[in-house]
């Protein structure tokens, strides 16, 4: 399990679109696509699109299922220790703030984000691994 520097952003810009590029990671759609298929649901609901609820009826409509995290050490959880814990499988982790892919072990990201604390993560459904 390693980080994996991934900014699909068509300008390499780094900005604060998380939700965007750990979708992304995990369709293998555009950011062009992802970005304008959020913004329509935001709108739909005349809300912000990296709202928890908009992206995650987002990730519902395409296959995934929100699910709760073992509380064993609910401060020392990390993204580290949920891809040592779930080493096959696609995901996507809610952090504070910021929300990362997860596929096969491996964590996408801008920044090395491994010792951010997931809150709740998203798996596509009939996955291997799934606990």
């Amino acid at each position: 399990m390693m980080y994996v520097f991934y900014n699909p952003n068509p300008d390499r810009k780094l900005v604060d679109d998380c939700v965007i590029r750990a979708i992304c990671k995990v369709t293998g759609k555009t950011w062009e696509r992802v970005y304008d298929e959020l913004f329509e649901l935001g709108r739909f609901y005349h809300d912000f699109p990296n709202r928890n609820y908009i992206w995650g009826e987002y990730l519902e409509d395409i296959g995934f299922e929100r699910l709760s995290l073992p509380y064993a050490c609910p401060n020392c959880f990390t993204v580290r220790e949920f891809c040592k814990m779930f080493p096959v499988g696609i995901y996507i982790l809610s952090c504070d703030g910021h929300v990362i892919a997860v596929e096969d072990g491996n964590y996408y990201d801008t920044i090395d984000s491994g010792d951010y604390v997931p809150a709740y993560y998203w798996r596509l459904k009939g996955e291997q691994n799934a606990r």
